[in-house]
């Protein structure tokens, strides 16, 4: 049986080191997209930290992240820089 996408999130949250977020991409071929796999993960812990990217920016949940349950987003190509100032907002937004 393949694993769902989402079990290391499961496994890791329930251990001793949970995942502090998750970066999820908008367009997987021939795998679970990002809009399924954030309403998976929404199910299972709706407090799940989760960054949406994509190459496609005109996509309406870029525009509108957070009606998804997204807590960030970055588009394609991102540097490091980028990403990690999204990451740093998402983790400070959710601390207060």
């Amino acid at each position: 049986m393949e694993p769902k996408p989402f079990d290391a999130y499961k496994k890791a949250s329930l251990s001793a080191n949970p995942f502090v977020g998750v970066i999820l991409d908008l367009t997987v071929r021939d795998g679970m997209d990002g809009r399924e796999a954030i309403e998976q993960l929404l199910a299972f812990d709706p407090e799940v930290k989760a960054i949406v990217s994509s190459g496609y920016s005109t996509d309406p949940i870029m525009s509108a992240y957070q009606d998804y349950g997204f807590k960030g987003v970055v588009s394609k190509p991102y540097g490091t820089e980028e990403l990690l100032s999204t990451l740093r907002e998402m983790i400070q937004e959710n601390k207060a």
